[in-house]
């Protein structure tokens, strides 16, 4: 992934936040017909390898599980994500030399993929994720609901996935290109937004220009 200093996040535990946060990944593979994509939820154990392993599942039915075990591949995430009007820059007003743009959250996981055809291990995924994305629920589904027979059937059709990740990148594109006066145009302008997300965007620019401010002194009031 492109990265550009500014742009770059390099803490981990800053980039599994994100995945956390956002775990519809896209697993991206390359064979001898080209890349393939499947839109799958992960859930990452941080704890197992230097950088974490994601584990999910995929339907039988698609063709992807029948890479070679191993296969590296590139699993994408993204956050947050927001228009940028050049009307949000002061600057724009002084000189005209703006554009639009798009600010972004991308986090790439690199490493070794495995498809594990074991129903075993695709129960305890699927219990993973359960209780992952059940738990802050007044009335939490569990597994265990559910017929075992019913249960058994689908871990059947479903093969586990699993990538120790190897390398992570990640981005954060939240106008730390700009100068300071900007960037806090772009946080006042998006967060004045009807749309949750921009709002979001709003909070994430401010947050990221507050520490650029408290690491060098730069501040609104001095651009």
């Amino acid at each position: 992934m492109y990265q550009p200093p500014s742009f770059r996040e390099p803490r981990t535990e800053v980039m599994h936040d994100l995945i956390e946060a956002f775990p519809l990944a896209t697993l991206v593979t390359a064979g001898a017909d080209g890349p393939f994509a499947t839109h799958l939820p992960v859930v990452l154990d941080r704890a197992a390898g230097p950088l974490g392993t994601l584990r999910g599942h995929v339907a039988r039915a698609n063709p992807h599980h029948r890479l070679a075990t191993a296969a590296p591949a590139l699993v994408l995430f993204r956050g947050p994500d927001a228009y940028v009007s050049p009307s949000l820059y002061p600057s724009k007003a002084d000189h005209g030399r703006v554009v639009p743009t798009w600010n972004y959250i991308a986090v790439h996981a690199y490493g070794p993929l495995a498809f594990v055809d074991d129903p075993a291990f695709v129960l305890g995924v699927v219990e993973a994720l359960t209780r992952r994305f059940e738990g802050g629920r007044a009335q939490p589904w569990a597994v265990d609901d559910a017929p075992r027979e019913y249960v058994d059937a689908l871990a059947r059709a479903v093969v586990g996935v699993e990538l120790p990740i190897a390398r992570l990148e990640g981005k954060w594109k939240m106008s730390q290109n700009r100068d300071a006066r900007d960037a806090a145009g772009v946080a006042e302008g998006l967060a004045g937004s009807t749309d949750a997300v921009e709002r979001e965007v709003a909070r994430i620019v401010a947050e990221r220009l507050a520490a650029r401010g408290a690491a060098t002194g730069e501040g609104p009031e001095r651009s």
